[in-house]
């Protein structure tokens, strides 16, 4: 496993792409409403990310991927394929999940949101996953492991009485998309691989209300809970630094 440091010059890189990518996140929520297909979401992304930013949206044509954005409402655990005939429902929880290419150099994000008013305990799910992503976030810094995350994500899912999937994970990224290493959203303190500056990666805990276990669907893509209860994902894009971790994807909502 060869896993790449970035030096100063590349991780501002990283930082632009990372800043872009938290704005189309950003400009969207106010369209995420009852009544909004996601097929409309998707071209509303497409259109910032092209027009305006000047920049690539990185899912467009990768590996057959055809859409801007992934949309992953409700049973949905991640890669929901976004399409014009998919109306959101009051109720709704919808996971964006959008990545942009500037000058060669990627940024990985996602986030849910509430469409209308939420039953409680879809608002938990929510919120509980969430915060499993920033108890992770603290936790890296030169010479922490990669073991180090993956358990303060299992130990506040499990202890608020969820799953963690298993069979999805964050990843390491640069000017590649998806590279080494992959950052598990389970494990055990002091395993697996050392963090060193330089490194970045992403972070993107999967939490279900029911069991661990996921389905494909026929399309190829699209993820879901095996036994169809909810599922919830928040992700960031991070870069090591030498006394903790800087999150390039911060939007303007947080305080990280």
């Amino acid at each position: 496993m060869k896993i790449s440091i970035k030096n100063n010059t590349q991780i501002q890189k990283m930082r632009i792409a990372g800043k872009l990518a938290s704005e189309v996140l950003e400009m969207i929520e106010p369209f995420v409403i009852p009544g909004a297909s996601t097929g409309e979401l998707d071209k509303r992304c497409f259109d910032y990310i092209t027009d305006v930013q000047k920049a690539i949206p990185a899912n467009v044509g990768y590996r057959g991927f055809e859409k801007t954005i992934c949309s992953s409402i409700n049973q949905v655990i991640c890669h929901g394929i976004p399409d014009n005939n998919r109306i959101l429902k009051d109720g709704d929880i919808l996971n964006i999940d959008v990545t942009v290419i500037k000058d060669g150099w990627h940024g990985d994000t996602s986030k849910m949101y509430l469409v209308g008013k939420c039953k409680p305990h879809n608002e938990r799910l929510v919120k509980v996953t969430q915060e499993c992503l920033y108890k992770a976030i603290e936790v890296v810094k030169p010479g922490a492991y990669l073991g180090d995350i993956g358990h303060a994500i299992q130990q506040h899912a499990e202890s608020n009485y969820y799953s963690v999937v298993e069979d999805y994970c964050g990843h390491g990224i640069g000017d590649i998309y998806h590279e080494d290493p992959q950052i598990l959203h389970y494990g055990k303190p002091g395993r697996g691989i050392e963090i060193k500056e330089g490194m970045c990666f992403t972070i993107e805990p999967m939490i279900n209300q029911g069991s661990k276990y996921c389905k494909t669907l026929r399309d190829g893509w699209t993820v879901e809970t095996k036994d169809g209860r909810n599922s919830a994902q928040w992700e960031h894009t991070l870069a090591v630094t030498s006394n903790g971790v800087e999150v390039l994807t911060k939007r303007l909502e947080e305080s990280l």
